[in-house]
């Protein structure tokens, strides 16, 4: 079971991992079509063969790996037991992982989430897991504290690059449910000021364009990380995430899915394209 037994916060670790490695993320994205191009059952031992293949590949070279939970949830218990596989395998790796689950609800349930994902000895506890902030940033305060507990973090949803999510995230304007977010996140990391990064981050497309300018947020100010989808085959380049994040660009992981996964199943061809994505960043 993953354990977060260590002197130093998930953001700062994370900020360790990117200076040592690249600030890249690799999503492991096990799509029924994917596994059947790298000739694989779409089954629990297909996603666990998958699975321990893109993390022996880049490993080596990626400052995190995000395993998408709803492609192993589909599979049942087999497929969850492949991502407990694929989150113990990652902790001898020496790789960091952040469980994109997009976790939200209130009360006892918000708090069984936490624990299911943030509890040291939990067999799905990961270094981070994504959350979504929907029902008001404070109905995830028990995962917020938790993992601050554990040495663990967060990643809370602000500003996605889907059409959909404007009509929710950039209402009010200049005072837009996403800049609430992203304000309520910077205060939250005021617990780690002596923290390289705080460990409480925020998703931000890396396709947003001039949304975070026209939305008057200032991601700088968030002193946590930046977790940013969008890189690769979504269309997004380094140079885009650049001009998109600005003064934060420092902060941001970018993140690649698609663009590396197709490369597979070859260890060698999967570990030149991550090299190539990270020479863009």
């Amino acid at each position: 079971m993953p354990s977060s037994n260590e002197a130093n916060g998930f953001g700062t670790r994370l900020a360790e991992a990117m200076v040592a490695k690249g600030p890249l993320c690799v999503g492991i994205d096990p799509h029924p079509g994917l596994l059947a191009a790298w000739g694989l059952p779409d089954s629990a031992q297909g996603l666990r063969t998958f699975s321990q293949t893109v993390l022996e590949a880049v490993a080596p070279l990626a400052a995190a790996i995000k395993p998408q939970v709803a492609l192993y949830e589909r599979h049942g218990s087999a497929g969850l037991a492949a991502l407990e596989e694929l989150l113990e395998s990652s902790v001898q790796a020496g790789v960091l992982t952040i469980a994109d689950a997009k976790r939200g609800d209130i009360g006892s349930t918000m708090a069984g989430y936490a624990d299911a994902w943030l509890r040291d000895g939990s067999a799905l506890a990961a270094d981070s897991v994504t959350l979504s902030p929907y029902l008001g940033f404070e109905s995830l305060r028990p995962a917020l504290d938790l993992a601050a507990s554990n040495g663990r973090g967060v990643f809370v949803l602000a500003l996605t690059s889907n059409p959909e999510g404007a009509s929710v995230q950039h209402v009010g304007g200049n005072e837009s449910v996403a800049k609430r977010i992203v304000q309520a996140a910077a205060l939250e990391n005021q617990r780690y000021a002596n923290e390289t990064l705080g460990s409480v981050g925020l998703v931000v497309g890396a396709t947003v364009g001039t949304a975070l300018t026209e939305l008057g947020i200032d991601l700088a100010s968030v002193n946590g990380p930046i977790l940013a989808p969008g890189l690769g085959a979504q269309g997004a380049t380094g140079a885009d995430m650049r001009a998109t994040f600005g003064a934060a660009y420092p902060a941001v992981l970018g993140t690649s899915s698609r663009g590396i996964l197709a490369a597979g199943p070859d260890i060698s061809a999967l570990r030149q394209a991550t090299t190539e994505t990270l020479k863009g960043l």
